[in-house]
C-alpha cells in the first residue's frame, strides 16, 4: 500500500501520465487536477472502500466495495449474485462488459472560512470511468483476491489461508483498467474575500488523520500466536 510523502503526491520516478478527456476535465478549479500515474497511484492505495456507480434498470447506483490495485488494473469482488456481478456477465458478446464509474476520496482537513460561502475542504480523490469485466482466468482470479485483502493489510495474503475451490466459485471479480482516469487534490487554507479579512471570526485548517487504536484479538485466538509484524507496522 503506498502511502503519499505529500497529499496526492507518491515518491516515485514514474513520470507517465493518463490522457484527459472530456469526463476527467473538471468543469471547475483545473489547476487541481492531476492525470500522473504516481499521483493516482498514491491515492487509490491509501484508501481502503471505493464508491462504484453503474446504471441498473434505467437508474443510477452507486456501491461502497473494497478493491484492490494491481498495476494499472483494479479490481472489485463479491458475491456471483451481487448487482454488478451479474450485469457484467449478463452482457451481450457484442458488448460485453458493465460501465462504470469509480471514486475513491480523502479528506485530509476541514477549512474554516470567516464567509459561510468559502468553506471547504482539503481533499485527495480520484475518479476512474471504464468498463469493468468479469474475471474468468482462475490465475488472474487469485491473484485479484489475494490483491484486495493487501490492499487491507499489505502482506496479510500469505499469513491467512487462501480461499478455497467452494468459496472461489462463490466469488465473481470485475477488473476495471485504469485508462480514462483522472484525480484532484485541494490543499491549503480558505480563501477570504478581501473584504472579510478584518471579520472577528476563528479561521484556519483542522487537520485529519487515518489511524487505528489497540488491537482487539478475537476471543477464540489460540494461545502463544503473537501480533504479525505487518500489524505492528501498520
Amino acid at each position: 500500500m503506498s502511502v503519499a510523502s505529500e497529499p496526492g503526491i507518491e515518491t516515485a520516478t514514474d513520470t507517465a501520465s493518463y490522457a484527459p478527456t472530456d469526463r476527467t476535465v473538471p468543469t471547475r478549479a483545473r489547476e487541481r487536477a492531476a492525470y500522473d500515474h504516481a499521483s493516482v497511484h498514491a491515492i487509490l492505495d491509501e484508501a481502503y472502500v471505493c464508491h462504484l456507480g453503474f446504471v441498473r434498470d434505467g437508474a443510477p447506483v452507486v456501491l461502497p466495495t473494497l478493491y484492490g490495485r494491481v498495476d494499472e488494473t483494479l479490481y472489485v469482488h463479491g458475491s456471483t449474485g451481487s448487482r454488478p456481478l451479474r450485469m457484467a456477465g449478463a452482457a451481450p458478446q457484442d458488448d460485453p462488459g458493465l460501465q462504470v464509474c469509480l471514486t475513491v476520496t480523502h479528506v485530509d482537513g476541514l477549512v474554516l472560512a470567516r464567509s459561510a460561502f468559502h468553506h471547504s475542504i482539503n481533499y485527495r480523490s480520484v475518479v476512474v470511468h471504464g468498463t469493468a469485466y468479469p474475471v474468468t482466468d482462475p490465475e488472474e482470479k487469485r491473484t485479484a483476491l489475494d490483491a484486495l485483502v493487501d490492499h487491507v493489510v499489505p502482506g496479510r495474503s500469505a499469513d491467512s489461508r487462501p480461499a478455497n475451490g467452494k468459496e472461489l466459485a462463490a466469488t465473481a471479480v470485475l477488473r476495471l483498467d485504469l485508462t480514462e482516469v483522472s484525480a484532484k487534490v485541494r490543499t491549503g487554507g480558505p480563501n477570504d474575500e478581501p473584504e472579510d479579512l478584518d471579520l472577528p471570526y476563528w479561521t484556519g485548517v483542522v487537520p485529519l488523520r487515518k489511524g487505528h487504536d489497540p488491537l482487539i484479538p478475537a476471543d477464540d485466538l489460540a494461545p502463544g500466536i503473537s501480533v504479525p509484524d505487518y500489524l505492528i507496522e501498520l
